[in-house]
């Protein structure tokens, strides 16, 4: 019995050593920063995030201006020499009244994906990125760049446009349709001399 036992730990031992394949140890800790439990969030150079652009202004002004001056003026008839001068009085009044206002309301909604530019020392994020759609021979381009904190992406790698600091946000757009709806040069002349 004795002997059966240590005949099977010998082929065992022996079909192990033959048919054995090359082990590599292998760490859960990536280069990265990331392992399988933690969020997959942009935190280098080159990854990237959505931005969710939700920005809507309203900007109203509203002026009011009046003036008003009055005078009055009386000369006597002369005496003496200057008896041919006649009494002579005259009233002058002027008034002036204006009222304006200005309404402008804008709102965009949409979604862009940047790259993280640069990690400054206090590990915010500089993102950047440019969105091209092209539709009928026109181009509508938007452009983002600006500053994130680390702890305002979400789990699913978003990042609202009201936490980026510094944010510029160009929107842009060329072509037929774009070209139309500016003015002509003709105008443009006019405004500027009137």
């Amino acid at each position: 019995m004795l002997k059966k036992i240590f005949a099977i730990i010998l082929t065992a031992t022996f079909l192990g050593a033959t048919f054995s394949f090359p082990v590599e140890a292998r760490s859960l800790w990536t280069d990265r920063g990331w392992n399988m439990f933690s969020d997959k969030k942009a935190r280098n150079v080159g990854d990237i995030l959505t931005i969710v652009i939700s920005e809507s202004t309203t900007q109203t002004s509203a002026k009011s201006r009046t003036n008003s001056k009055e005078g009055s003026i009386d000369i006597g008839a002369g005496t003496g020499i200057f008896s041919f001068l006649k009494a002579v009085s005259a009233t002058g009044e002027d008034s002036f009244s204006a009222t304006g206002s200005a309404t402008d309301t804008n709102s965009f909604s949409g979604q862009i994906t940047v790259t993280v530019v640069e990690v400054l020392p206090n590990d915010n994020m500089v993102v950047e990125g440019t969105q091209s759609i092209w539709q009928n021979r026109d181009e509508h381009k938007i452009t983002l760049r600006g500053i994130i904190r680390r702890d305002d992406v979400t789990m699913n790698n978003t990042v609202s446009s009201t936490r980026v600091a510094d944010a510029t946000i160009k929107f842009d757009g060329k072509g037929p349709l774009n070209a139309k709806q500016r003015q002509g040069i003709l105008t443009q002349i006019f405004n500027i001399l009137f």
